[in-house]
This record gives structure tokens, C-alpha cells and sequence, in this order.
């Protein structure tokens, strides 16, 4: 191995627990992955300068800086944040014809004064809810309604921030928006992977959030028998009477979207303004002048694009991260490459094992230090194909991400339930694990066999 490649390759992964103290701290993740960007080109450069870099091949010096800042938020610009805006503007239509607000005032109708039964139907109905929806936006105007529910019923505040976040993490497996912002960095690596589609992640999808609400329902079940329901009574909500309720017959709105991708192939944008124009017709918001429609529908726009502008700033940054762990990968591939499993079942078992290693953005997790493992997974000899792949990381990066404290919902929901980490994470880290330990081998079940 060479020295060279060896002492930048360290440098690097010692900056990886730098990242993990700068997320625990709950620093600014925008402009921490910025200057992780930063690092790692710069790093790169020298190390070019002494080692030729395979990587920078074909590349002066200002090709390398626009490849990492210009080109990386550019292409991810034009490939996934106008899924992101237009994912965003759906949610808001949801919340505004008061589809969600009704779908779970009749999940609490339909629970009664019985705290269990009551807390699993909000979980599914907030799952299925957030197969479609995305950001901080639509989760808090959920949160502010589900939250106080389970509350009023007797539920620890620990149990009830726990129950509502795994909720929205069992969602997000079969979330198509999701999917493609993951998907993107697959691409980034090599553009064969722009072939892989959602349909063809669907079913994986589908089983793993059955799988993960399966797993947060009986947790918080087990933490309901250590920590006695203090009262239990009908609960009360304030949000409208029910003839704010939405009709019955447009309460398919929320994952028309799905149905759309997976039932007709229609391209994502599509879905959701189909469904989107459908909740609107069906909640009767169309009335009035042309001028006033159009005024309603910017105005919805404009405020699903303020829910995720801290996300979109992120994604931003983290393109550019992306970008530069591609020339970072040499590195790490001298250091790790001989360590990369070429069996399909030893890397399977590998995830199981190790996703915690996905939490604190860690290097499993696609949405944080994990880009750079990617490319160096992707370059590996065993040529795993897409289909094993995306599922793996798809699961290191959603069970963990979506249940930690450098979630911007889940620190939101820490000071607006008074839960302290250490309660919520004696429940979220084992839920992760156990669920990410599950999905991996079912990847392997389902797609194993590809990698040959």
C-alpha cells in the first residue's frame, strides 16, 4: 500500500468520528458537510500532486473544484429537488383540505379511550401518510395533532416521541421522494444506476415498512408495560368539528402518488399533481375565480417550498460531499478495499451487524459519511449489482437517520414533548438496529441471488 494513500486515507476516516462528535453537538449540518467537502477535495488535491489520484485522471484543478461545486448541486438540482418541491407542495395540499388532520381524527374515533389500540392505528395511519409526504413542514403540522392526542391518553412523552418518529420512519421506506434523493448518489458513482427504478425497489419497500412498524409498535408496547399509562380517556381534538372533516372519497389522495408510480408508471411529478388536483376537487377548494385558485395554488407552492428549504440547503451541500468523496474513494479503497466482502450473504450479514454504524450520520448512512463507502462498496471486485446494493444502503441509511437526534424533526420533538436524548435513544438505537438487522437479510432473501 502506498504511504501516501495510507496517511490521507486515515486522515480521512479520523475526520469521519470528527463529523460523528459535530452531529452529536448538533451543530449546523449544512455547513459542516460543506466544510467536510472542503477537506476532503483539498486532501484529494495534495494527495494528486504526489500520487496520481485514478479518480482525477482527467482533470485539472479547476476541473476538480466544479466537478465538486458546481456540477455536484447542479445535477442534483435538475435530478431530485424539483421532486423534493413538487413532494412538498402535495403535502401541503394534504394539509390544507384537511385530509391528514381528518384521517387521524377517525383513527382516534376509531381507538376510543383504549390507549394501545388507539396509539398503533396513529402509528399506521401515520406511516401511510408519509409514504408520500416530506419535510420538516408536513411532519410538525402531523405532530401537533398526533403528539397531544397520545398524551392526553396516558402515554409517557418518551413512549409517545418514539412511537410517532418510528411511525414516520416505517413511511419512509416506501417513500418515493425518498427514494429518488437516495437513488441520486448511486448515480453520482456511475450512471448505469440511473436504470433502477422505484418499481423495481417497491415491493422491498413495502415489506421493510410493514417490518419496521411491526418492530416500533412492539417496543412501545414493552416500554407501555415498564412505564404505567397514568390515565386513559377519550381524546379530545382541537383542530375542527366534524363537518371540517375531509370527504371520505378523497382520503385515497394520500398515496394516489404511489399508485400512480407503481399501478400507470407515471413519472413522480405527474403523480403528484394528479393527486394533488384530486384532493383539491374532491375537498371542493377549486371554488371561486380563476384569479383566486391561482393565488391559492402559489401560495401552496410557495409554502411547501419554505417547509423544506432547510433540506434542500442541506442536500445542497451534502451533492457537494458526494462529489468529493468520489476522489476521496482511492483512499479509502486503499485502506478498506481489501475488507470489502465479495459475498453476497457476508456483506448482507456485514449491514445486519453493523447499522448502527449508520446513526450520528455515520459512514452507512447515504444522507451523512456515507457517500465515500459507497463508491469504494460500488468499485469492489464482487460487482454487486444495483438491485442487492440500493436496497442495503436504503436500510442503513433510512432505520437509523429517521429515528436519530441529528433528525431535524426529531430534535424539534425533544423540545416540544420535554423528552431528553437519553430516554428517547435507550428506545430509537435498539429499534434500529433490530429493524435494520431484519431488512438486510430480507434484501439478501429477495435480491441476493442477483449478485451471483
Amino acid at each position: 500500500m502506498n504511504s501516501v494513500n495510507v496517511i490521507i486515507g486515515l486522515i480521512m476516516i479520523l475526520s469521519f468520528f470528527g463529523m460523528i462528535w459535530y452531529c452529536v453537538k448538533g451543530y449546523n449540518l449544512m455547513i459542516g458537510f460543506f466544510i467536510m467537502a472542503i477537506f476532503w477535495t483539498g486532501l484529494a488535491l495534495v494527495g494528486n500532486k504526489i500520487v496520481p489520484n485514478s479518480a482525477m485522471a482527467k482533470l485539472d484543478f479547476i476541473g476538480v473544484l466544479t466537478n465538486v461545486f458546481q456540477d455536484g448541486p447542479q445535477n442534483y438540482g435538475k435530478s431530485i429537488l424539483v421532486n423534493v418541491f413538487f413532494g412538498a407542495f402535495f403535502g401541503r395540499i394534504l394539509m390544507s383540505t384537511g385530509i391528514a388532520s381528518t384521517l387521524i381524527r377517525k383513527t382516534v374515533e376509531l381507538g376510543g379511550d383504549r390507549p394501545r389500540v388507539t396509539m398503533t392505528l396513529l402509528c399506521v395511519a401515520t406511516s401511510v401518510i408519509f409514504t408520500t409526504m416530506t419535510g420538516i413542514g408536513p411532519v410538525i403540522s402531523i405532530a401537533v395533532i398526533v403528539i397531544p392526542i397520545l398524551l392526553s391518553l396516558g402515554l409517557p412523552p418518551n413512549v409517545t416521541l418514539f412511537a410517532f418518529m418510528g411511525s414516520i420512519m416505517s413511511g419512509i421506506f416506501a417513500n418515493v421522494v425518498n427514494f429518488n434523493q437516495y437513488q441520486a448518489m448511486f448515480v453520482a458513482a456511475n450512471s448505469e444506476y440511473s436504470k433502477y427504478t422505484y418499481n423495481q425497489y417497491f415491493n422491498f419497500g413495502i415489506i421493510c415498512m410493514i417490518i419496521t412498524i411491526v418492530v416500533v409498535l412492539v417496543v412501545a408496547n414493552i416500554a407501555l408495560n415498564k412505564n404505567k399509562i397514568s390515565h386513559a380517556w377519550a381524546a379530545k381534538t382541537s383542530s375542527g368539528s366534524v363537518d371540517n372533516n375531509a370527504p371520505a372519497i378523497s382520503w385515497i389522495a394520500v398515496i394516489l402518488p404511489v399508485i400512480g408510480v407503481v399501478a400507470f408508471k407515471f413519472p413522480i411529478i405527474l403523480g403528484f399533481l394528479v393527486s394533488g388536483f384530486y384532493a383539491l376537487l374532491t375537498c371542493r377548494k377549486l371554488k371561486g375565480s380563476f384569479v383566486s385558485v391561482c393565488s391559492m395554488l402559489a401560495k401552496l407552492f410557495a409554502d411547501g417550498a419554505v417547509d423544506v428549504a432547510p433540506m434542500v440547503g442541506f442536500l445542497l451541500m451534502l451533492s457537494m460531499f458526494n462529489n468529493a468523496a468520489i476522489f476521496a474513494a482511492p483512499y479509502f479503497q486503499t485502506l478498506l478495499g481489501s475488507f470489502i466482502p465479495t459475498s453476497a450473504l457476508i456483506i448482507a450479514v456485514a449491514f445486519a451487524i453493523l447499522t448502527p454504524l449508520g446513526f450520528f450520520r455515520g459512514p452507512l448512512n447515504l444522507v451523512g459519511c456515507g457517500a465515500a463507502i459507497l463508491v469504494v462498496v460500488i468499485s469492489s471486485p464482487a460487482n454487486f449489482p444495483i438491485a442487492f446494493l440500493y436496497p442495503l444502503f436504503a436500510v442503513t441509511t433510512i432505520a437509523p437517520q429517521h429515528l436519530d437526534i441529528t433528525q431535524s424533526w426529531v430534535a424539534w420533538g425533544f423540545g416540544y414533548t420535554r423528552v431528553t436524548t437519553k430516554d428517547y435513544m435507550k428506545m430509537s438505537i435498539p429499534t434500529g438496529w433490530i429493524v435494520g438487522f431484519i431488512c438486510c437479510i430480507i434484501a439478501y432473501i429477495m435480491y441476493g441471488g442477483l449478485a451471483g
